[in-house]
């Protein structure tokens, strides 16, 4: 059975500075290693504020190639830390390609590769079909020197398939990286139930699956007050049953460390054995936009 590890996420607020928000997190990473973690993660495109509340071309200068300076310097940083690093970039891939990519570093600082963002929403205030081509690279896994791990983005997380996707490539822990707000004007009618559906839709994959999953969000107000978002925070760590292990606050900065045991997805599997059961010869259906 493999060892047991530790995963650490990043949840913090950011600043207008690309650079100060950078230096935040590589400070995080620094601490959250310090304390022993050994996977860590951070918030959906954590060098900027959540630029997606408006249609601006002047915008796509916040993007990089992917590899490019942030991942040099978080290569070195896993590697001199010994930790593997997932960190949320926006990607230019060409002229008029852009991403919204994660890229895991494995503990040798290695690039072991890249998520793009699947499921591009489009709503007012989240104008993400301006600024980022659909992810053409599938679900990939990884396997970084402590565990298999998968990876999702944001509205990635509503949707059960790019998760069992995760459980069937034989992943421990499925990180997704968010975020998720509420608009002040909705948040006294609204925001309890957002956030509860928030939760309960990363805690179904878990169970669904048997794998744990690691959900990071940012916190702090961005934008006006006509127009801004209220991060609500939340990070949170759940094991294959959907059990919470440590979960972060609403509003404060946090370096959340939770341990994970590969015996657990075992044990899970066993006495829930989904994945056995399932009925795949019954399924083609899914592949389709709507049934009449």
């Amino acid at each position: 059975m493999a060892e047991k590890f530790t995963v650490g996420l990043i949840q913090m607020s950011c600043s207008l500075d690309p650079r100060e928000n950078f230096a935040k997190a590589e400070s995080r990473i620094q601490e959250a290693a310090q304390r022993g973690a050994q996977i860590i993660c951070l918030q959906e495109l954590f060098r900027s504020r959540y630029f997606c509340r408006e249609e601006n071309a002047d915008l796509f200068e916040l993007a990089e190639p992917i590899p490019g300076p942030s991942t040099e310097a978080l290569s070195k940083l896993a590697r001199s830390l010994n930790v593997v690093i997932i960190g949320s970039l926006f990607e230019r891939r060409a002229a008029g390609i852009y991403h919204n990519t994660a890229a895991t570093i494995d503990a040798d600082g290695s690039l072991l590769g890249k998520y793009r963002k699947m499921h591009i929403p489009d709503d007012p205030l989240y104008y993400e079909k301006f600024y980022f081509t659909p992810g053409d690279l599938g679900f990939p896994n990884f396997d970084t020197r402590y565990a298999r791990i998968g990876v999702q983005v944001c509205w990635d997380q509503w949707y059960p398939e790019g998760a069992r996707l995760g459980g069937l490539g034989g992943v421990k822990v499925l990180f997704s990286l968010s975020f998720i707000d509420s608009e002040p004007s909705e948040k006294r009618e609204f925001g309890a139930s957002q956030l509860d559906a928030w939760r309960t839709i990363q805690r179904s994959h878990a169970i669904a699956n048997g794998v744990f999953v690691a959900a990071v969000n940012r916190v702090g107000f961005e934008g006006t007050a006509e127009s801004g978002l209220e991060f609500w925070g939340h990070s949170f760590v759940c094991d294959p049953f959907g059990q919470i292990l440590a979960e972060a606050s609403a509003d404060k900065e946090e370096i959340l460390l939770a341990e994970c045991d590969p015996a657990r997805v075992e044990e899970v599997r066993r006495n829930w054995p989904v994945l056995r059961d399932r009925r795949i010869d019954a399924y083609p259906p899914i592949l389709e936009r709507w049934l009449e």
